[in-house]
């Protein structure tokens, strides 16, 4: 589809196998303010169908969105009494709202879930028919959903603290695994099925840095569970179907998953959501934490024993609660977590205080009240949320756990003394590599970030091409994706230092780096600093993985001179172990 044709969204639905359909809920446009949809690649909500001898079995109807057109698409398909039960992979309030519109219409469909779904849906049925409480079904470990004759389903407990409520399922039939979260990714395409992985490689990564990467090691005994059942398809619930090369991401996810268990430093997260807002803030926290190349472990504590608690707290480095408040009061599981804390963390640890509220945030009070005397000292200023949080306010929280764990780093590095390794002849002949002092501007709708750069240079001559090295930890790194646009910044040589001392003081989370400097909008909406010696519009069109450095490469676009007459400034250095 051309953009002209593309619609805001619309049910794609494609058979996957014999008695199987998927039905894809495509959103075209991003889906604001939650982390893992920052790529703007827009989004697919995977509902599949199965159809067996005897039964019918429906699984993850997508949120409350699509509900009139995904209904209207399912009764083409099949009569909705037709169906007997519907399986949900993980439950949130969005979801529940096509459910209760699907059990308005076949009211005697049967629910299927694992137990911590069965305790989050039921209040979201309250006020809803009396008997429709009565048609949840719980999984209790690895049951067989029989639809009759040799076709039957599988299904797979895949709990973690983002969805302790996880439910996979294998359908033997077609050797066909159906995820749920695992392996997903945000894109909306034409393509059902990615056959070779690099349709979505970047897009998985990104889904899986967001989400998966706090929750490493839960994620790898779900990786283990899953091994159980070897697939030729694997169906998450976002983006494309994987088969063939597509399935080489379960490798990728036990590298990525080894490389953030194997961490030095590590964070506990503790947290509870009522609603979603905090899970969604310690979600964006957690993100800038392991960007920076510090482990995290997260801990739901609404399901999370005080056993699990204490043994996260006690093997980590520093930690972060948040909670939401709930009756003027913080959730009785984040008041056991904090108890645990006070008793188990050592008073050196690095901590910092989150939370969300409606119309008052005493529980945020408190947790930072009680660790203010009892003497830990607070990694980021704590971060106060009412309703729910804006794209501005995600981008401070991933700020601040970037900052958290630079600090985390600066104080091991502190307490173990060393003196600073003389550099090797290859250090300071790499250093002797000059380069341009720049500035790197972006913006995205209410987002901005800037950097100073001097790893730039020209790639290619045709297109204009050049590539742009940026520390993984930088802010700015989330809006460097493909497909992403950005401003150029060159500096003249002796007007740079304003400029330069300028982006390189420190700012604090979410601050607006242009405050106090000149600028303008370019065509692609990002700042152009007014005492530029000349800017170049540059649109994204990969990156590459490089160790502690993404390396971006991108097309320049537009671009002008701003003084003819003034001659570039160049970043030179002694050694190549730092800027």
């Amino acid at each position: 589809m051309t953009p002209a044709q593309t619609p805001v969204r619309d049910i794609q639905t494609v058979a996957v196998a014999p008695d199987t359909w998927a039905l894809r809920s495509r959103s075209f446009v991003r889906l604001k303010f939650e982390v893992e949809y920052a790529r703007q690649r827009g989004t697919t909500s995977n509902a599949f169908l199965f159809q067996g001898p005897d039964r019918t079995v429906l699984l993850s109807p997508p949120g409350e969105t699509f509900t009139a057109l995904f209904l209207a698409e399912l009764e083409r398909l099949i009569a909705l009494e037709q169906i007997h039960a519907v399986v949900l992979g993980h439950i949130n309030p969005n979801r529940a709202k096509t459910l209760i519109a699907l059990l308005a219409r076949a009211p005697r469909l049967e629910i299927i879930c694992s137990n911590p779904g069965a305790i989050a849906l039921r209040p979201l049925l309250e006020g809803e028919a009396a008997d429709l409480q009565t048609q949840i079904r719980i999984v209790r470990g690895q049951e067989v959903l029989e639809l009759g004759g040799d076709r039957r389903l599988q299904c797979i407990p895949a709990p973690t603290p983002r969805w302790p409520d996880g439910l996979c399922l294998f359908d033997q039939k077609h050797s066909a695994l159906y995820t749920d979260k695992f392996f997903a990714a945000h894109v909306a395409d034409d393509a059902l099925f990615d056959e070779s992985g690099t349709a979505t490689g970047e897009d998985a990564r990104y889904f899986y840095d967001c989400l998966m990467a706090s929750q490493a090691r839960q994620v790898e005994a779900v990786l283990d569970r899953l091994a159980e059942w070897p697939a030729r398809v694997i169906a998450p619930v976002h983006g494309p179907l994987l088969r063939s090369g597509g399935l080489d991401l379960i490798s990728h996810y036990r590298r990525w998953n080894r490389a953030q268990i194997e961490k030095t430093l590590t964070v506990a997260l503790l947290y509870a959501s009522a609603y979603g807002s905090t899970a969604t803030l310690a979600q964006a926290l957690a993100h800038g934490i392991t960007k920076a190349g510090v482990g995290v472990e997260t801990i739901n504590c609404e399901f999370a024993t005080p056993e699990e608690i204490r043994e996260v707290v006690s093997r980590a480095d520093g930690f972060v609660i948040g909670s939401p408040t709930l009756g003027g009061h913080a959730p009785t599981q984040i008041q056991t977590a904090l108890g645990i804390v006070l008793a188990t963390a050592p008073k050196s640890q690095l901590t910092g205080v989150f939370g969300s509220f409606g119309w008052s945030g005493e529980a945020i009070d408190l947790l930072e009240g009680k660790l203010r005397n009892a003497g830990y000292s607070f990694g980021f200023e704590t971060i106060r949320v009412k309703f729910k949080p804006n794209a501005g306010t995600l981008q401070e929280c991933e700020e601040a756990g970037t900052d958290f764990a630079q600090t985390l780093k600066k104080t091991r590095k502190a307490r173990q003394g060393r003196a600073p390794a003389a550099s090797t002849p290859v250090e300071q002949a790499a250093g002797r590599i000059v380069g341009s002092l720049c500035v790197v501007t972006a913006r995205r709708e209410e987002v901005s970030s800037a950097m100073l750069a001097s790893w730039v240079t020209q790639a290619t001559f045709n297109p204009p091409g050049l590539t742009v090295a940026v520390a993984k930890e930088r802010a700015i790194e989330s809006l460097l994706y493909p497909g992403d646009a950005f401003v150029l910044n060159i500096l003249e040589d002796g007007q740079h230092l304003p400029l330069m001392k300028h982006f390189l003081k420190p700012f604090a989370p979410g601050q607006d780096r242009f405050a106090g400097v000149a600028t303008r909008a370019a065509a692609n909406g990002s700042p152009i600093l007014s005492e530029a010696l000349a800017y170049l519009e540059c649109r994204v069109e990969g990156r590459m993985d490089c160790g502690d450095h993404w390396l971006v490469y991108c097309v320049a676009e537009g671009g002008d001179v701003l003084n003819p007459n003034g001659k570039t400034a160049v970043h030179f250095r002694s050694t190549g172990t730092h800027y």
